[in-house]
């Protein structure tokens, strides 16, 4: 350890500079430069903060944009959903085909002729945009099928069976929408994988209205969504994603040139965030999809980061010209202080011959300065020696005058007789503790009273309190004999007792017990005053009341700097106040 100070003492003078002209110089260079190259740093985070939220911003907006033209296509298929299931023939058709009761096999499990040139006819007959619709399915409640667009099958319920569509998750969401058009992520039939399919239940109209009476299936082909985002940058890409009620997350479309295999939104995000996109999100109103924008946060930042060289390039240039400059200016401040600080030695050696007249620039005005100084110094530490001596007289007695009680005891005196005249015996017993306390609190006019005479200050204090409470606190006291005899600054450990009925007592519900210890160890003197009631959550808060601070602040001044008061709680198991001081020995 001795070696390594020996060397220390060594270096560190190798680094301490006489000259103010070197330092100066060094201080620029330690100042200037990092700061400029910090701006240079800041700048370019700004930049990339700006133009992040601008993209996000623009971004968004991007999406709300592209929701509201696929609400318009997805309005289509609504409408499309609407034409077919209110057309009569296909009511009619479903009615008749519901009643029949030959088994679903063979050719049984279709609908008909009739039917699918039903549907053809109200394809041909539309005026909206049809051309994403890739195949529309008929079922009746037996799950007979007429098709166009595709074959008359059911998908992969083709080997299984029909009858299984009925125990499929789709169906009975679908189902529990009541007629309204539900959209799936895929093909329910399970047939292509380049369509995501629309199905609403068919409700009866006629004999018993809101009686489901068919279902129909809508497949789209994901191309729609070439026509709802807009051609952008190589750099970017859109992704249509879809929550199911397990939270498990599906793709509906695609053309980020990355992929992801997470099996929930936030997961999926977070891959993408890793593989080093900025994301911005929007819902669709219609589907409950999520729409994802991304956005390669390397390509968007590129302009940003030269940005940043420009810059830094810039603070490196503008740092070696306040160096420059700084190393001629410096000896322009340096030469002046030289003269002062000879002016200032000669001071200290009594042979100061001030000039008649100093520059007016700063340090002439610190030579003016000093010359005042000269002529004040020895006034001034006269005037400040007396000031704080009679500072901390006055802070001392006003800390005391705040406390001391200027009520007439006499009068008190005149109230127990006349309570006692009276039988009022409560009255009596309160005023004699009343009385008792203010001629314990005024002390004769001492400042220091004994510990025992201050205990009993807290009993008639604590007499009168369960006179007004109805006997709700127990007092239990447990001091030493030999602190008893000792004396202490009067009102020190009163408020303490006081602190603890007012604040921690009063507001619980039912009775309370507050004890009092006091010991006398190490040359100090060690009170600790404990309730049961109610307690605090912010034990500090308590010091900014006048009372627990106003026994601090006269403790410290009568005993030193290095008095205690700590304050110990918890909500709803009580309060422990202890005091440490070191009392002065007569």
């Amino acid at each position: 350890m001795s070696r390594l100070r020996h060397m220390l003492d060594r270096l560190i003078p190798l680094f301490r500079f006489k000259r103010i002209r070197v330092r100066f110089l060094l201080a620029m260079i330690i100042l200037v430069v990092p700061a400029l190259m910090l701006l240079g740093f800041i700048s370019s985070n700004i930049a990339k903060s700006m133009i992040t939220s601008i993209n996000s911003e623009n971004n968004q907006n991007h999406l709300r944009t592209s929701s509201e033209v696929a609400d318009l296509l997805f309005r289509n298929v609504q409408n499309l959903h609407l034409s077919i299931v209110t057309n009569d023939t296909v009511n009619e058709t479903l009615r008749r085909s519901n009643e029949r009761t030959e088994q679903v096999t063979g050719r049984s499990n279709k609908l008909g002729d009739e039917a699918t040139n039903r549907l053809q006819q109200i394809l041909g007959e539309r005026i909206i945009d049809t051309r994403f619709v890739r195949s529309i399915c008929l079922f009746d409640l037996n799950f007979r099928v007429s098709c166009i667009g595709r074959s008359d099958d059911v998908g992969q319920y083709e080997q299984a069976g029909q009858g299984a569509i009925a125990h499929t998750d789709w169906y009975k969401q679908v189902y529990s929408a009541q007629g309204k058009v539900v959209y799936f992520p895929n093909d329910v039939l399970g047939e292509s994988a380049n369509v995501f399919s629309t199905v609403k239940l068919v409700r009866d109209d006629m004999a018993v209205p809101g009686m489901p009476i068919g279902l129909l299936v809508v497949n789209i082909d994901r191309q729609l969504f070439s026509k709802v985002f807009p051609s952008r940058e190589d750099y970017e890409g859109f992704v249509v994603l879809d929550n199911n009620k397990v939270n498990q997350v599906q793709t509906v479309f695609s053309n980020a040139p990355i992929t992801s295999t997470a099996n929930t939104m936030n997961e999926r995000i977070a891959a993408y965030e890793e593989d080093g996109y900025l994301i911005s999100r929007y819902t669709n109103s219609t589907t409950g999809w999520s729409f994802l924008h991304l956005v390669q946060r390397s390509a968007l930042l590129r302009q940003s980061n030269q940005i940043a060289y420009a810059t830094l390039g810039v603070a490196a240039l503008m740092g070696l010209l306040a160096v420059v400059l700084s190393y001629f200016i410096s000896g322009t401040i340096t030469r002046p202080l030289l003269q002062l600080k000879k002016l200032m030695l000669d001071w200290t050696q009594g042979k100061l011959k001030l000039p008649d007249y100093f520059g007016r620039d700063e340090v002439g005005t610190i030579g003016e300065t000093f010359k005042r100084i000269v002529g004040e110094n020895e006034e001034l530490n006269q005037r400040l020696i007396a000031t704080e001596m009679k500072e901390k007289e006055a802070e001392l007695r006003a800390l005391q005058a705040q406390i001391k009680p200027h009520f007439l005891y006499n009068t008190l005196d005149s109230i127990y007789w006349m309570a006692t005249l009276q039988n009022n015996h409560e009255v009596a017993r309160m005023a004699v503790s009343l009385s008792e306390s203010f001629k314990l609190s005024l002390n004769k006019g001492r400042e220091s009273i004994t510990v025992y005479r201050e205990l009993q200050h807290i009993g008639h204090y604590l007499n009168i309190q369960n006179i007004r409470f109805n006997n709700r606190f127990t007092y239990i006291e447990q001091v030493d004999e030999g602190v008893k005899g000792m004396e202490i600054m009067k009102l020190l450990l009163q408020p303490l007792v006081e602190n603890a009925i007012y604040h921690g007592l009063e507001p619980k519900v039912g009775p309370g017990t507050v004890s009092l210890t006091g010991i006398y160890d190490d040359q100090q003197l060690i009170f600790t005053v404990e309730d049961d009631g109610v307690g605090m959550s912010d034990p500090a808060s308590v010091m900014e009341g006048y009372g627990l601070r106003n026994v601090l602040e006269r403790m410290k001044l009568a005993y030193g700097e290095q008095s205690t008061l700590e304050v110990e709680s918890e909500p709803g198991k009580g309060t422990r106040v202890t005091l440490r001081f070191r009392p002065k020995v007569e």
